[in-house]
């Protein structure tokens, strides 16, 4: 595993970290679950990205974390780095969803409780819900790392117009923005263009969720929508309609050049995000043992040649294939 230093800190990630968005949930495998966080902490995988809401159901994935945790990786809570975060809608009711202090503050106690955990190494904002004031938001997150629930804090998603907002409230308390997240592949270059610079400029590591676009970057759209699929799903986040001629096309160019590198096209899209050095980790988002074995094999070519990226971007330049 490589490893890189996250901002302006101590803090050193894995290029490669564990996201338990999807498919930790109590509808998932729990065997499966279970081999696929092992592996990846035995293979330097030692950050594991959570939220309160992930599963599902919401919260499965955080108890399903912390019983492998107490299982099976007892005695190494130390050699990890665990991350949760708060923000989208979690439990019924006015103060379950959004930003505000109470939201905040009462997640991260639930998420605690559920891990089983003492404290989180980092505690996220996970969006500005375009409501809630920055300072109250940003204010809560202070208070958890003073009140020993956290180490360090992270904002994600955050619109470019707040983010040195966040930054400067949190840096004046002295308990700086460790991690900023954000969606970003070689199909969604939003963040890199408008938001990374800015993080970067504070001393912010940056991590990014979604490298894949959804699976559109796997190949597996190639020829047509296979069943079971998170574009064959009604409730999944890539819609049918999401998979478009253009994009498959871009896929498929994209995939010759993987090819000539010895990869697959996830491998490549993986080291594409990597090769931007403001990036510290990745957040990998797998559903088999097998895919994450496969995407842990990016580390064997992480380079690329000026030839190369030339090409990519000339694909990847096309507005109609961004998200």
């Amino acid at each position: 595993m490589i490893y890189k230093y996250c901002g302006h800190s101590g803090v050193q990630l894995p290029v490669f970290s564990l996201g338990l968005w999807h498919n930790f949930g109590d509808v998932d495998d729990y065997a499966t679950a279970r081999d696929m966080i092992v592996y990846a902490f035995e293979h330097g995988v030692c950050h594991f990205d959570l939220a309160n809401n992930y599963g599902p159901p919401p919260g499965s994935a955080e108890r399903n974390f912390g019983k492998i945790l107490k299982e099976d990786l007892t005695g190494h809570r130390d050699e990890m780095f665990i991350a949760s975060k708060a923000g989208h809608e979690m439990w019924e009711g006015v103060y379950g969803d959004g930003s505000s202090r109470k939201n905040l503050i009462a997640s991260c106690d639930q998420s605690l409780r559920r891990t089983g955990l003492d404290y989180f190494d980092v505690f996220y904002s996970h969006r500005y819900d375009g409501v809630t004031p920055v300072e109250e938001t940003m204010q809560a997150l202070i208070d958890i790392v003073r009140q020993g629930k956290a180490l360090y804090v992270g904002i994600s998603k955050y619109p470019p117009a707040l983010q040195q907002k966040c930054y400067d409230i949190l840096a004046e308390a002295h308990v700086p923005c460790l991690l900023s997240q954000y969606r970003c592949s070689m199909f969604d270059p939003h963040a890199q263009k408008n938001n990374f610079q800015v993080a970067a400029d504070n001393g912010s590591g940056i991590i990014c969720f979604s490298p894949l676009a959804q699976g559109l970057l796997t190949g597996k759209y190639l020829n047509g929508i296979p069943e079971g699929s998170r574009a064959a799903r009604k409730e999944g986040f890539l819609q049918e309609s999401q998979v478009t001629p253009e994009r498959v096309e871009a896929s498929r160019q994209l995939g010759l050049i993987a090819q000539e590198r010895g990869q697959s096209l996830s491998q490549m899209a993986l080291a594409w995000l990597l090769a931007d050095k403001r990036v510290t980790s990745v957040i990998l988002g797998t559903r088999t043992l097998d895919q994450l074995k496969n995407n842990l094999e990016t580390l064997n070519n992480m380079s690329f040649s000026e030839e190369e990226m030339s090409r990519i971007n000339a694909i990847i330049s096309n507005p109609d294939i961004w998200f």
